[in-house]
């Protein structure tokens, strides 16, 4: 079972379970096999504080915990999904997503940066990041060996993904751009250029000094780098994080008429409702019904 979820996956269930512990042992209630009406007095407290999608994740937790021990999970109780309807219906379900940085974000973010080496490694991450859709982890994990320049763009080889635990791994192309200050493929080959990367990861470190170092760029990072390039370009960089780089791919892409298809091949979504918010949030002001009415 752990080999079929990602390690980010399991970190959250290994500290959700934790939690349900403690909880279990100062309120003298065992934790497995958990009771039903046990698990009821865990979401009861959390409610106050927590959101809907957390305590969801709650309650997965809690199941894999009894598969994982061969026991009948009190998740699945009644008493348990009766609790989380009244939850869902006072504390409503819409998700606090951070922005999507979209084309013209991107654009006022990379005019921003300087020549500098690390200047020149944050448009590229940017760029890249945002026209493969790709996900934070994604974008770190890359290779030198990974990238095959071709005459048309740009072809990367995603090794290993969140929906793909097993290694498949998939390609995804990225054409030249029409403007050289915004090219990802540019971007790319003058990042590698002027780093004189030639094996090994792509995205490292660059210390304060502007020099190169040997290690991968953290996940983390990357939203750091959304942030701070955001902040200079006169964003509200609270409202935006690593994964903009990915909504705001398939938030541009819909609004521009691309189709679901084509964008879940780009990203990797292997969910279409995933992908139909996207599209609906990049449709938003396309065929307004709102634009017709002579105001």
């Amino acid at each position: 079972m752990a080999a079929a979820k990602s390690t980010n996956t399991l970190t959250a269930y290994r500290r959700d379970w934790q939690d349900f512990e403690q909880f279990c042992t100062l309120a003298g209630l065992n934790s497995l096999p958990a009771a039903a009406d046990t698990v009821v007095s865990y979401l009861t407290v959390l409610a106050d504080t927590h959101k809907v999608s957390t305590l969801e994740r709650r309650i997965a937790s809690i199941s894999q915990a009894h598969q994982a021990a061969d026991l009948n999970s009190p998740t699945s109780d009644m008493k348990v999904r009766i609790l989380m309807q009244g939850i869902r219906r006072e504390k409503g379900t819409a998700q606090d997503c951070k922005a999507p940085a979209v084309t013209s974000d991107i654009k006022a973010m990379v005019s921003t940066l300087p020549d500098s080496l690390l200047g020149i490694r944050d448009r590229a991450l940017l760029l890249i990041g945002f026209a493969g859709g790709f996900r934070r982890s994604e974008l770190v994990s890359l290779d030198a060996e990974d990238l095959e320049f071709k005459r048309e763009g740009l072809v990367i080889i995603i090794r290993k993904s969140k929906t793909d635990q097993e290694g498949q791994g998939r390609k995804v192309a990225i054409p030249y751009g029409s403007n050289c200050d915004t090219c990802p493929v540019r971007s790319l080959q003058l990042w590698m250029e002027a780093s004189g990367i030639t094996s090994g990861p792509v995205f490292r470190s660059v210390n304060r000094h502007g020099n190169l170092q040997a290690n991968r760029l953290s996940d983390k990072a990357v939203a750091l780098v959304v942030k701070r390039t955001a902040e200079i370009a006169g964003l509200d960089s609270s409202k935006y994080s690593g994964h903009s780089l990915r909504a705001g791919m398939a938030t541009s892409a819909a609004a521009a008429g691309v189709s679901e298809r084509a964008i879940m091949n780009q990203t990797g979504h292997r969910s279409q409702a995933m992908v139909r918010r996207y599209i609906r949030e990049g449709s938003l002001f396309l065929n307004n019904a709102a634009c017709s009415l002579g105001l």
